[in-house]
């Protein structure tokens, strides 16, 4: 049980996610949930005017269509993207694509936006919110962004690395929420279910 919610508020909750990371986070705060995901698909063709707005319609998208298919509950669905220039940097397509994300965060900052969105299925509830987190790369050479993707980390992560890995050794700073880096801002989702 979560100490900071009711015990109403943490009932029936549901993960719309296969991530094993934001699955942790949520054990890590205590909650007991079942993991439902939502399909992949759901990501494609949604491509807002501004980068920053993506990842709340995607994990809007993806609540909605898990709490389309259930009874009950309190369906919780995240996204993540990282951005640098006002471009989205999503999950790699290959190995030589994670190469040229890295190289291009390598010694400078960039933005890492994750959006919840919490849906009560019976109570007619539905949220959403976004938490932003600035993270500075220290300098990196070619032949540690290879020996980097060689591990394989970084394959199914936005902006190809994990912060919470391997990937730490790439980061110089983090100026916000570590968790929001990871996939799930943990105070975000805390204040969102206080509000179901």
């Amino acid at each position: 049980m979560n100490p900071f919610l009711s015990a109403d508020q943490q009932r029936g909750l549901v993960l719309a996610s296969r991530s094993p990371r934001r699955a942790e986070i949520m054990r890590g705060l205590g909650l007991a949930f079942e993991v439902d995901p939502a399909p992949e698909h759901l990501e494609d063709g949604v491509l807002p005017d501004d980068p920053f707005r993506l990842p709340e319609l995607l994990a809007e998208r993806k609540c909605e269509h898990v709490a389309r298919r259930r009874l009950d509950g309190i369906i919780i669905a995240a996204d993540t993207v990282v951005i640098v220039d006002g471009d989205i940097l999503n999950k790699p397509a290959s190995d030589e694509q994670a190469r040229d994300f890295l190289a291009r965060l390598a010694g400078r900052s960039h933005d890492v936006v994750t959006a919840v969105a919490i849906r009560g299925v019976s109570r007619r509830v539905a949220l959403a919110g976004s938490e932003r987190t600035r993270v500075t790369f220290r300098e990196l050479s070619a032949v540690e962004i290879a020996a980097y993707v060689a591990t394989g980390e970084g394959r199914d992560k936005a902006g190809s690395y994990a912060a919470q890995g391997l990937g730490a050794g790439l980061i110089r700073s983090i100026d916000g929420c570590f968790f929001n880096v990871v996939g799930l801002p943990a105070s975000l989702l805390l204040d969102l279910l206080k509000r179901t």
